[in-house]
């Protein structure tokens, strides 16, 4: 059994694991960098250990330092957390060779569905249904050929890729050796590999996605899905469980072939499958080898833990739930709470002089902010989630409306009053929305 958990994260991730370890017994240790001295779960860990300057790649992602963390704490467990190292293979092979526990999928696991196009193709295999596209990397000079086959538009993608760097899309012939050359220069700069993929482009999807948890051992279930497709800029900004566009009877049928293909798999730990949806069909674009950050809009439909269901499978224990004990009550949303101007979405970083978290029933904010704290310039701008829970959308809408309303976070600019916008929104209200909506109302095309 797990004894020690070493978190290797910040934010409101990190709190987040901190309160499930404590809700389980088990003594955590918070690794910081010196910008995040004064974090919240580095106060409520049991250790804390700095493991260097501001810089990411000289702290959060210091292998060597959180290494040495483990060994001088006697940590015998790491939870990533997601982002930084969450999904890095490399990481878990470390770990394992240390004798730690990785609580998250297998290295293998995380290097298949880590490049897109072997992800593709595992999927297939699985039974997953796939996006038409390319079977492997297109280079310039097959990708006329390629693109005529699948018939455009077509989308160019990242094979290492993610957050829509190395994307781009093709509506024309006339538009291929520019996207194709596009997207090559931005994926190798933004992750040190130039290979790009080609696949259908979709009009007017919605972006989908299925929560697997898995015990390594052959045994998965689903946990039903989130809509996710209010985005800009390919980031993720309203997540809804469940999807205003799905029924029950697609919910279950798209859930069990995930599930059934993650049994195949012997996948371990939780999952995120990601899919385009349009016109009733369902298309595989990537899948998320770790905990994502909407996770407690699942929580919230299934009353199941997902972090406590990450630390026993990587104890050894299995499953706490099986398929059919699995019940799906009401509706929940997510809205990230970014420290950014809500109208240009430039960084905020600064001291936040007031701090108000709304509450009530059916009401959560995961966050680690607080009155003084000082947001550093370095990291992410997510500074927290507001989740709400009802038993219908519509109370759930509701009840977000008072919530918003109640949330103060003063000394820097929030997206709060984006959030104010969409929920009085007619569209978003009767869920009648795609990946594009929302990059087409901030451009001022309200009639959208």
């Amino acid at each position: 059994m797990i004894s020690k958990i070493l978190i290797a994260n910040r934010g409101e991730i990190a709190l987040r694991v901190l309160r499930a370890c404590k809700e389980l017994g088990i003594a955590t240790v918070a690794v910081h960098s010196t910008a995040d001295a004064d974090a919240m779960h580095v106060r409520l860990a049991d250790e804390s250990v700095c493991i260097g300057p501001p810089p990411s790649r000289e702290s959060y992602l210091n292998i060597h330092q959180i290494v040495a963390a483990c060994e001088i704490t006697g940590a015998d467990a790491v939870h990533p957390g997601y982002g930084f190292l969450s999904e890095n293979a490399k990481f878990a092979d470390i770990l394992d060779a240390h004798g730690i526990t990785f609580i998250g999928p297998t290295a293998e696991h995380i290097r298949i569905m880590g490049d897109k196009i072997t992800a593709k193709l595992t999927a297939q295999e699985l039974g997953i249904p796939v996006v038409p596209g390319s079977d492997g990397e297109v280079k310039p000079e097959n990708a006329l050929e390629i693109a005529r086959k699948i018939g455009f538009p077509v989308l160019i993608k990242a094979t290492a890729g993610g957050g829509g760097r190395g994307m781009k899309v093709a509506r024309t012939e006339a538009d291929l050796e520019e996207a194709v050359s596009t997207a090559r220069s931005e994926a190798l700069a933004a992750f040190g590999n130039d290979a790009v993929y080609m696949e259908k482009y979709l009009g007017k999807p919605r972006h989908i996605e299925i929560q697997v948890v898995g015990d390594g051992e052959g045994n998965a279930i689903h946990l039903g899905e989130r809509d996710c497709s209010l985005q800009r800029r390919h980031q993720k900004v309203w997540e809804e469980a469940n999807s205003p566009a799905l029924n029950v009877e697609q919910r279950m049928k798209i859930g069990q072939v995930c599930a059934d293909a993650m049994k195949k798999l012997k996948y371990r730990g939780a999952g995120t499958i990601e899919f385009l949806y349009e016109n009733g069909e369902f298309y595989f674009i990537e899948m998320n080898t770790r905990l994502q950050v909407e996770h407690p809009i699942t929580e919230a439909i299934t009353g199941i833990d997902l972090v406590h269901e990450q630390i026993r499978v990587a104890s050894g224990g299995g499953l706490s739930v099986k398929q059919e004990d699995i019940v799906f009550s009401g509706h929940a949303i997510e809205c990230r709470i970014n420290a950014e101007d809500p109208r240009t979405f430039v960084p905020s970083p600064g001291t936040i002089t007031h701090f108000h978290a709304p509450g009530g029933l059916g009401v959560r904010v995961d966050s680690g902010a607080y009155a003084g704290y000082r947001i550093p310039p370095y990291y992410d701008s997510l500074i927290g989630k507001l989740i709400v829970h009802g038993r219908t959308r519509v109370e759930c809408m509701m009840r977000l409306r008072r919530v918003l309303d109640e949330f103060v976070v003063d000394g820097i600019k929030t997206t709060l009053p984006l959030f104010q916008d969409l929920v009085s929104n007619p569209d978003i209200a009767n869920g009648d929305y795609d990946i594009h909506w929302l990059e087409n109302y901030l451009a001022g095309d309200k009639a959208h």
